[in-house]
């Protein structure tokens, strides 16, 4: 089998995606961010701990990149900063980060001749859809920071490919959730602030809506996707094509939790109105005529188990900040 390198792997799809290539019996190597204490992020506990090679490192430092990728066959680039209302404070983060990262890691690759560069990129770049289900051809229009910076990472990748024939493949991930999220993110938001017995919700913007992917989902599209021989320097969606607004999602969690929940708006939970993305739902018909791909978990399962890992885990979150 081949030997993969996943950047980001520590973190909250990275670690799923690790654990995933590991079952499907590849040699894989995880690209940690590099901490005084060693700390391994979702990966420290891992059950497949001792089949995963760890390489402490920094995404925006070119020669621990270069280092981590000798030898390696693909490499999945999932390392980035993905807060959104971080990006408003500190845009400068996320361009060392989203795209001096993804250089480092292109160069990477034509210099070590690797075969290929599978990028991790998101639905925000389209910004408000201006059609729906968004398919591979809408048109692109970051309204963050942070989405600039991704579909400024995606087009420095395509034109490596133009360029060098760089062989790489971006696979474009609409709302991904499930264990392990961010308490920044809006399910972790809601399902934390419910467990710990709190009756009114802070959040943001109610009517803006979302197609959310159980993360197994997800991270079986990228494997999928990202290996198919026919999605060489393609954009391929992965997605649910169905979307909810946050305050129906609120009322399914109540009724999932067993709980009332009340919606309290907190100002600071809502981005600025021009950079408010209303409403996505994805056109997945690519990925799934491509390689088969279609979710398997409803929206319904993915949050019941969701659920369940916070039940278990509340005690290591704390109160997140709403983004979607």
């Amino acid at each position: 089998m081949a030997k993969i390198l996943v950047t980001g792997a520590g973190g909250f799809i990275g670690s799923h995606l690790t654990e995933y290539l590991v079952e499907q019996g590849h040699q894989v190597k995880a690209f940690i961010r590099y901490n005084s204490r060693n700390f391994w992020g979702w990966l420290e506990k891992s059950k497949y701990i001792n089949d995963i090679e760890i390489y402490s490192g920094d995404i925006r430092d070119y020669d621990s990149v270069y280092e981590s990728m000798k030898g390696i066959d693909y490499v999945f680039h999932l390392a980035a900063l993905i807060g959104i209302p971080y990006s408003y404070y500190s845009p400068l983060a996320y361009i060392k980060t989203n795209m001096e990262g993804t250089y480092n890691v292109l160069h990477s690759t034509l210099k070590l001749n690797t075969k290929r560069i599978i990028l991790t990129s998101t639905a925000e770049v389209y910004g408000t859809a201006q059609f729906i289900p968004i398919d591979e051809n809408h048109p692109i229009n970051p309204q963050s920071p942070y989405a600039a910076t991704k579909v400024s990472a995606d087009y420095l990748a395509k034109t490596f490919y133009l360029s060098f024939n760089l062989p790489m493949t971006i696979v474009r991930l609409f709302n991904t959730f499930g264990p392990r999220q961010s308490a920044r993110a809006v399910i972790p938001t809601i399902i934390s602030q419910a467990l710990q017995g709190k009756k009114e919700i802070k959040l943001g913007n109610l009517n803006s809506s979302r197609d959310f992917t159980y993360v197994l989902d997800t991270v079986e599209g990228i494997y999928k996707i990202g290996l198919h021989e026919k999605s060489l320097s393609e954009t391929v969606h992965l997605g649910t094509n169905k979307d909810i607004s946050i305050c129906d999602l609120v009322n399914l969690i109540s009724i999932l939790i067993n709980t009332e929940l009340k919606i309290k708006v907190d100002k600071k939970r809502i981005r600025p109105e021009k950079s408010e993305v209303q409403r996505v739902v994805c056109d997945y018909s690519k990925a799934n005529k491509l390689s088969g791909w279609k979710p398997r978990y409803t929206l319904e399962e993915g949050l019941e188990k969701t659920i369940a890992w916070f039940r278990e885990n509340l005690n290591i979150y704390k109160e997140g900040i709403y983004n979607v």
